[in-house]
């Protein structure tokens, strides 16, 4: 069967004979009830009853399909969203689906399990004739060459669909048809038709079939589809499954905001936590609530976070659990204060961490997620002010309390020898601990330190903390920022840090003479020697006296004192040498670990401190005994460290910056990739900061200013140097350096380069015409497609860089040539081959339109950037009109927004003149043709252009309006387009796709509507204005019949 909507009419009068039998009466029944449907107070339940009852009735069902839907077909030729034609469409769905059977209960299942064979032969008659017959005439509609049509046929099948019972079944003939049908409706040119087809196809999924073709197209859909609305279309329906996840995924970083807060709405209501990995689960956080929308930031706030913790009974720690705070702080810090934002104080107080009575965590209770929880809370209620000093009593004990809480735990931080590291559990055991201490340090930030007492007990705690050779690297950040923000004075600060630096790196010792073994001994044998000569003289002694040889006896006497003398003598002798001494002489340690922690305890010193307070004695003295001979360290992180230093350091003094430059330069040529990007952001910060004439070798020797021409300080190396300006020669030399950086093959050296030149540009430091057109082409290079930081950098700097003055747009136009130059010369092997240069042009012109900048200028007749790029445009195409980027010029010129000068239209009028004798290309000439509707009237442009080679122009638009509707309705009458684009800021984009809903069929215009110029774009305009009534339609046709 083939549908004709044109023969209607005719159609009609033919079923009107065969129907000869069905009384008039019936006739005005089905017209009257889609009369009344199309008014929204009508009870539609009561209409389906009324009309269901005389179908009921009647004995010939084919006489009253066919008339049903004729009556049908006067709504689905509207294509435009009339409610008139949404209630009727409505009205037809319910109708149809109110012949089906009501669901079956349990009982009636299990009656029909015992009865399967008659249930067999029943089973054809499960589908209604009605609702068989109205399913076969959408099915064949939706071929019709009308997309109005293919769109209310998609619409309706999927309402039937939809209106049926959870439990419904239809022959699977006719599943097969509505899906194969389907499957080619989602393919439609037309958004709306996809749109309707995908939700049509909402009850056709079977996600446990991982080929299904359903889920395959909407899978497809959600990739490729360019409209954002089928794809919120496919987000709403489809069926989660293993396969389908990573789709959905993928599209809460849809460029759409709408796209992405349906994906987030549908991953809270349709995918619990325990389905998605931890990956998942802290990128869908990270991205959801850092998003650019606030619409999107909601979204997460109110249904995400809700539902997850829902399915977690409410358990936030066991959230925090799931995300793996050690590896995602931020992110985890992010969640909970989400939470806390929408959670009463009272409940903040009773969800609080387990404190004891000290309103401390024990320690044997510390663990990852609780230290962080206690630590955000904390923060939150803090950052409340003064409403929160009595709740941040509750949770937090005093600051003396506090730091001896911390001295402990820190002091039981475990330090790892090298062989330690190879066992996982005490790696794991070990970095726990230290993440645990980190947020730890954090909370000194809350603690109330404006007591003394408290105050100097923290400072003393983190003093012997920083000197402690137990303290972990990993903390002496942390504890140096927590001690420095206690110190108000900068002076003192520097005091604090150097005491501390020259106590750890030279710890003061005692001396011990090493005791000499051999000494020693002698000095024993010695002893036993005596021992044995006194034994032998108090025998002998004893002897003598037994004898009565006094003599003899008095002579052993005071031999025996003389040896016991000796004795005492060797005795006082050994103990001297065996006893340590007291005197005590600093040692200077040089290893790699201590010369890191000194590091970045004085890296940490030199950003806190004031970049206007000046280089004293003992920053220098750090300079020259710390900084300068780590630079020459062997190991690669002390070097970094120094290098950071040597950088921030500098910031303070310029005649250090200028001692120093060289050497930064050299670093950033030679050294390894992270010290030389270190170095390459201390030389970027420090041309911010003092400007190129820091390269001057006096003062008052200067380079050109910014506001000179842009080649000055680039490309004029051989003038200088005939001139014999050193300094420029210089500046010159750092500028191909990092120019040079861009195209390097490290990507982080690369963006680093890049972000650097961005913010010098930015700034007014440099202005280079060609500077510019290298990070345009870097930004377009397929290379960079990965580098997301690189894109989004150079992305927001393009904008916020041309918007900012006139000055920048000057820079931005001059650039225009060379880079599309470079772009069209490039070889085929080039990567930038593969750049679209349409959309290079698009930019740029975007880029130097008027009204973008921030503060447009309110002078009309001022001539503005894009005149002086018409003009360069011009002459580049009467230079070789032949040339294939003359295609891209003329199409570019049109789109440009152009002063009132007089004398610039004038001009611009003459070099049109001249290329429309030169240029043969039927292309370009429209596009001239277009570019003077701009500058002239009507009536002007005729007479200008009234060449033979513009003659054949209208025929050929009139040809490309025909073959794409979108582009003829979107076409501005002449003489209207520079008020379109003052108004509007910006040039007209191509419209949404959504919006080719506005148009419709020229079978649906009413004609009595006047209209000066009878084109699709005044029909539609005049049908906008109009609200649509069928009834006049139907009433013709029953007064013709």
């Amino acid at each position: 069967m083939t549908v004709e909507f044109e023969n209607r009419r005719q159609l009609h009068d033919e079923k009107t004979e065969e129907g000869a039998n069905m009384t008039a009466d019936n006739e005005l029944d089905i017209k009257e009830a889609f009369q009344r449907a199309q008014k929204g107070h009508n009870n539609k339940a009561k209409l389906v009853a009324s009309l269901k009852s005389r179908y009921n009735k009647l004995e010939d069902k084919s006489l009253f399909h066919e008339e049903f839907v004729h009556y049908l077909k006067y709504a689905m030729i509207v294509y435009k969203r009339e409610p008139a034609v949404e209630n009727v469409i409505e009205f037809v769905a319910r109708f149809a689906t109110s012949f089906q059977s009501p669901p079956k209960t349990e009982e009636e299942e299990e009656q029909q399990q015992e009865g399967e064979g008659e249930e067999e032969e029943e089973e054809t008659e499960d589908d209604h004739p009605f609702l068989s017959f109205i399913f076969s005439f959408l099915l064949e509609s939706h071929k019709a060459s009308s997309h109005a049509v293919r769109f209310r046929a998609c619409q309706l099948i999927n309402k039937l669909l939809g209106s049926m019972a959870e439990n419904a079944q239809i022959d699977d003939d006719l599943f097969d048809r509505i899906h194969q049908a389907m499957l080619v409706r989602v393919t439609d040119k037309f958004p709306n038709v996809r749109i309707q087809a995908a939700l049509a196809m909402t009850r056709l999924q079977q996600p446990m079939d991982p080929d299904c073709p359903t889920i395959s197209a909407y899978m497809l859909i959600l990739e490729n589809d360019s409209n954002a609305e089928v794809r919120r279309a496919v987000l709403s329906c489809i069926a989660m499954a293993p396969h389908t996840l990573p789709k959905v995924l993928k599209r809460t970083r849809d460029i759409k905001e709408n796209v992405r807060k349906l994906a987030y709405q549908v991953l809270a209501d349709k995918v619990h936590i325990k389905a998605l990995t931890i990956a998942q689960r802290v990128r869908l956080l990270q991205q959801g609530l850092r998003d650019t929308s606030e619409a999107v930031r909601e979204v997460v706030c109110s249904r995400l976070l809700p539902a997850w913790l829902l399915r977690l009974d409410g358990n936030i720690i066991e959230l925090l659990h799931r995300l793996d705070v050690e590896n995602c702080a931020e992110t985890a810090l992010d969640t909970l204060k989400a939470i806390f934002q929408r959670t009463s104080p009272e409940e903040l107080l009773q969800n609080k961490v387990p404190l004891d009575n000290r309103k401390l965590i024990p320690v044997d209770s510390l663990t990852c997620e609780n230290v962080l929880y206690w630590r955000a809370l904390c923060e939150f209620i803090k950052g409340k002010g003064d409403e929160g000093d009595e709740m941040l009593d509750q949770v937090l004990p005093d600051a003396s309390t506090f730091a001896s809480y911390l001295c402990g735990y820190l002091k039981a931080v475990p330090v790892l020898l090298e062989e330690q590291r190879a066992d996982f559990k005490q790696l794991e055991l070990a970095m726990t601990k230290e993440f645990i201490s980190q947020q730890l340090i954090h909370l000194i930030g809350c603690l109330d330190t404006n007591e003394e007492g408290g105050r100097k007990c923290m400072l003393a705690v983190l003093q012997e903390m920083l000197a402690l050779p137990q303290t972990p690297s990993s903390l002496v950040f942390l504890i140096t920022e927590k001690l420095l923000s206690l110190i108000p004075d900068d002076q003192r600060r520097t005091q604090t840090v150097a005491e501390i630096i020259s106590d750890v790196r030279e710890p003061i010792t005692e001396t011990n003479p090493p005791v000499d073994e051999s000494v020693s001994r002698r000095q024993q044998v010695q002893l036993a020697e005596v021992k044995v000569r006194i034994l032998e003289a108090k025998q002998t002694l004893e002897d003598c006296i037994a004898a009565q040889d006094f003599g003899r006896a008095a002579e052993l006497k005071d031999s025996i004192t003389e040896l016991e003398n000796r004795r005492n003598q060797i005795i006082q002798e050994a103990a001297e040498s065996n006893q340590p001494s007291d005197k005590e002489a600093p040692t200077e340690k040089n290893d790699p670990e201590t010369l890191l922690r000194c590091l970045i305890m004085c890296a940490e010193l030199l950003k806190q401190i004031n970049i206007k307070t000046r280089i004293g004695p003992t920053t220098s003295a750090l300079m020259s005994s710390l900084i300068l001979p780590s630079i020459a360290n062997a190991h690669p992180a002390v070097r970094n460290m120094a290098v950071m230093c040597l950088g921030t350091c500098t910031l303070h003094s310029k005649d250090l910056a200028k001692t120093h430059m060289v050497l930064l330069l050299q670093i950033a040529q030679l050294d390894e990739v992270k010290i030389r990007i270190s170095a390459l952001r201390a030389i970027i910060d420090l041309l911010l900061l003092f400007g190129f004439q820091l390269l001057s070798e006096t003062p008052a020797t200067q380079t050109a200013p910014s506001s000179q021409s842009p080649d000055k300080q680039e490309d004029d190396a051989a003038v200088a140097e005939g001139r014999g300006d050193a300094p420029e020669d210089t500046a010159q030399s750092v500028l191909v350096m990092l120019s040079e950086f861009l195209d390097c093959e490290m990507s982080d050296l690369r963006t680093e380069a890049a972000e650097g030149l961005a913010k010098l540009m930015y700034t007014g430091r440099i202005s280079s015409a060609k500077m510019f057109s290298r990070l345009v082409l870097l930004w377009y290079n397929p290379v960079t497609e990965d580098d997301t930081r690189l894109r989004h950098c150079l992305g927001v700097f393009f904008q916020l860089y041309a918007r900012e003055s006139r000055v920048h747009q000057e820079v931005v136009e001059e650039s225009f040539l060379p880079t599309v130059r470079t772009l069209m010369n490039a070889p085929a092997t080039s990567p930038l081959a593969e750049v679209d240069i349409n959309n290079v042009l698009e930019l740029l012109v975007e880029l130097t339109r008027p009204s973008a900048l921030i503060k447009p200028s309110t002078n009309t007749e001022e001539v503005c950037v894009h005149d002086y790029l018409a003009v360069r445009m011009c002459g580049e195409m009467l230079r070789d009109p032949t040339a294939p980027e003359v295609r891209l010029y003329a199409k570019t010129l049109s789109n440009l927004e152009l002063s009132r000068d007089e004398t610039v239209r004038k001009d611009l009028l003459t070099l049109l003149q001249q290329l429309v004798q030169a240029v043969k290309d039927r292309v370009c000439l429209r596009a001239l043709e277009k570019m003077a509707g701009q500058l002239v009237d009507s009536k002007e442009q005729a007479d200008l252009l009234s060449a033979s080679a513009l003659q054949p122009l209208d025929v050929n638009a009139d040809e490309a309006a025909t073959d794409d509707p979108s582009k003829s309705a979107k076409r501005p009458k002449r003489g209207q387009r520079k008020a379109c684009l003052a108004k509007g800021g910006r040039k007209p984009s191509r419209r949404a796709e959504s919006s080719e809903e506005s148009y419709s069929d020229g079978e649906n215009v009413p004609q009595s509507v006047p209209s000066v110029r009878p084109s699709r774009r005044a029909k539609t305009a005049a049908l906008e204005k109009t609200k649509l009534d069928l009834n006049p339609l139907i009433n013709q046709e029953a007064n013709v019949s």
